[in-house]
């Protein structure tokens, strides 16, 4: 990036940029007071953080780690729920322990999940039984029923949506440093994976991953 487009640039910038796949927004006047208000709550994602995922491409790019990138095409308002979170993040935590293991190199997981709410459409609109609506485009923007009124592009299910992602982030984030995620743990879930042949090889390797 030169010195000029890091000294204009703004979280606004990408207005200027060309786009798809982008709702029309009927309420125009809504869309600005929701978006208004997204402008004022906390981020989801931290710059510490970031910096940290950046780094650990890095080393997948260079081939001293596995990328390993899982989760739902779009996740749905309706089945939010702790049990959801937890075991999708437990999928996760197995299939880099098996990862681990089979590569011998340390695995960077990234969940498509906890913000994952919009679905890209081939065509804007669609036809079922020779009615046309918009297309559903994901539960931050209409609704799946195919009625005229629950495929209009609402802006208030982005607060819903941000509220979502937040709550999940923040499960996520207790998982993830508050023992759920311990290699024991995780090692007990997995062992299945292995034949009898197997299993004491991976228990040897699970060892050596723990003491490093």
């Amino acid at each position: 990036m030169g010195a000029d487009t890091a000294q204009t640039w703004s979280k606004s910038s990408w207005r200027s940029k060309p786009r798809v796949q982008m709702p029309d927004y009927p309420d125009q006047a809504a869309l600005a007071a929701v978006e208004a208000q997204l402008g004022k709550y906390p981020p989801l994602v931290f710059a510490g953080e970031a910096r940290r995922l950046k780094a650990k491409l890095g080393q997948a790019a260079r081939g001293e780690a596995f990328l390993l990138q899982g989760g739902d095409c779009a996740e749905s308002f309706a089945e939010f729920s702790a049990d959801t979170i937890r075991d999708t993040f437990k999928v996760m935590l197995q299939m880099a322990m098996v990862l681990t293991y089979g590569a011998k190199v340390p695995v960077v997981k990234v969940g498509r999940m906890a913000g994952q709410f919009a679905k890209p459409r081939s065509a804007p609109t669609e036809v079922i039984n020779g009615v046309e609506l918009p297309s559903y485009r994901g539960d931050i923007i209409n609704e799946l029923a195919f009625t005229p009124e629950a495929r209009i592009p609402d802006p208030t299910k982005m607060l819903q949506a941000y509220t979502q992602a937040a709550a999940s982030l923040n499960l996520l984030r207790a998982f993830s440093t508050g023992g759920f995620a311990d290699i024991e743990r995780v090692h007990s879930w997995t062992l299945g994976f292995t034949d009898h042949d197997d299993a004491e090889k991976y228990r040897a390797m699970a060892n050596h991953i723990q003491d490093s």
